[in-house]
């Protein structure tokens, strides 16, 4: 169906970009690496966020097991 854009394909995407941005290329393309790099520590914090509470809830499942198990020893 749909797949990467081989060399023609590139070139002629660059001729259309060169055409439509002309002078403004080079902002346009570094703000775009701007966006891009903010959307990575976006995708990180949200990992980290993710990580910090299954690891909170692994530790409190961990911690009602053993107060099952004291309760039943008695």
């Amino acid at each position: 169906m749909f797949s990467m854009p081989g060399g023609w394909e590139w070139l002629i995407i660059l001729i259309v970009a060169l055409l439509i941005f002309g002078k403004r290329l080079p902002e346009v393309m570094k703000s775009l690496g701007r966006g891009i790099v903010e959307f990575k520590k976006g995708v990180k914090g949200v990992e980290e966020d993710v990580e910090e509470a299954s690891s909170k809830s692994a530790q409190k499942k961990i911690e009602t097991e053993k107060d099952i198990t004291k309760q039943e020893s008695k």
